[in-house]
């Protein structure tokens, strides 16, 4: 049917060019219209069956998948969506595809060798579809100026200004880079981020964010302190509150059960930070698929707080922030391009700087043991 989802299949094990067809021919909206084992022949299929969407691994012969990630999203416009192998090597070639224009990307079970891929059924199969519907993600990415770069001074920390809570998925280690590089060592304000990324990916990605921006990112872990030019990333497979204490706010991790089918999960922190601040509370939703935080942003909202949407036009997937828009959660709708400058304005009015304690490894929350951590 001239309707469905043309799909060209790019790995160099023939167990995966005959496992992910099978996958995706299950959906009766997908087409698989060939195979290749390496990057050029993945670019001679392109040009003889003019597929929607390429599904590309990255280790192969030849061209590799990053050579050929650049050819097909350049060249041929043609969105790309990685199966990424569970190992480090893996998540740190995925994230620099993402970085060079990749839509998204699924991990291969443990037990892909095996030839069980059901569990990620679902999820290429969609990403795929919003693929196809989207388009190659616009390339956004920027380095952060000489003046941005110097001066991130640890020992110079103190309490925040305010406290920015971000929910993003599909586009957002690109649209976190570009947002992140606009902001100064002191900046004022503290971020909390939930990106939808599997466990094993964020805090390389942290890591990665963290090199190219001038304010301090790093994995969240349970007792961090929000502190002021901080970003705490929320943990693959965890769900992060946070908890105001006299000895200083913190996040606290969890393994609850996934909400909206994600863990992490935007709603979990949104309505922590709704909770936690009341109309001191600001929510920011981005790029992404589906709906998870507009509830969440909805009760942001109904504290008091202020709520931000990114604009649909500058978004990679728009299902997020339109889902919150349409509900009439979002009190403001910035473009990617404004947002930095929106969020300087409201860290501006600066509490009086607290002096962090001496020691706060040993400051301990006597309810429940968390230990603050720098």
């Amino acid at each position: 049917m001239k309707n469905k989802v043309r799909v060209l299949v790019v790995d160099d094990s023939a167990l995966m060019r005959k496992l992910i067809p099978q996958i995706l021919s299950t959906d009766p909206g997908i087409e698989v219209v060939g195979t290749a084992m390496d990057g050029e022949f993945g670019l001679k299929k392109i040009m003889e069956l003019h597929p929607h969407v390429v599904t590309l691994d990255l280790d192969m012969p030849r061209m590799d998948g990053i050579e050929a990630l650049r050819v097909i999203t350049r060249k041929y416009q043609v969105p790309v969506i990685i199966v990424s192998s569970q190992t480090e090597a893996g998540a740190r070639a995925t994230l620099k595809a993402l970085a060079q224009g990749a839509f998204d990307f699924v991990q291969k079970p443990r037990d892909a060798a095996a030839g069980h891929l059901s569990e990620i059924s679902n999820e290429l199969t969609m990403k795929v579809k919003v693929a196809a519907a989207s388009g190659v993600p616009k390339m956004i990415l920027t380095e952060p100026s000489e003046t941005q770069k110097f001066g991130r001074a640890a020992n110079d920390r103190h309490w925040p200004s305010r406290v920015i809570s971000v929910g993003i998925s599909t586009g957002g280690p690109a649209a976190l880079q570009y947002l992140f590089s606009q902001f100064p060592a002191n900046f004022p304000g503290c971020f909390l981020v939930v990106q939808h990324m599997p466990e094993g990916f964020t805090e390389m990605f942290a890591r990665r964010l963290n090199e190219s921006c001038a304010i301090e990112v790093k994995e969240a872990q349970s007792g961090d302190l929000l502190l002021a030019g901080r970003a705490l990333i929320c943990p693959g497979n965890r769900h992060m509150r946070v908890r105001r204490m006299l000895g200083g706010d913190i996040v606290v991790l969890d393994d609850q059960a996934p909400v909206n089918g994600h863990r992490p999960s935007v709603d979990v922190l949104f309505r922590s930070v709704a909770r936690e601040y009341g109309n001191a509370a600001l929510a920011v939703l981005m790029t992404g698929m589906g709906d998870d935080g507009a509830a969440g942003m909805g009760a942001v909202q109904a504290a008091g707080g202020h709520t931000y949407a990114q604009d649909l036009a500058s978004c990679v997937v728009d299902s997020m922030p339109k889902s919150a828009i349409d509900r009439g959660f979002a009190d403001r709708v910035i473009a990617l391009s404004n947002l930095a400058g929106i969020l300087q304005a409201q860290c501006a009015t600066e509490r009086v700087p607290q002096e962090l304690p001496s020691s706060p490894t040993d400051i301990v929350d006597s309810e429940g043991g968390l230990r603050r951590r720098l």
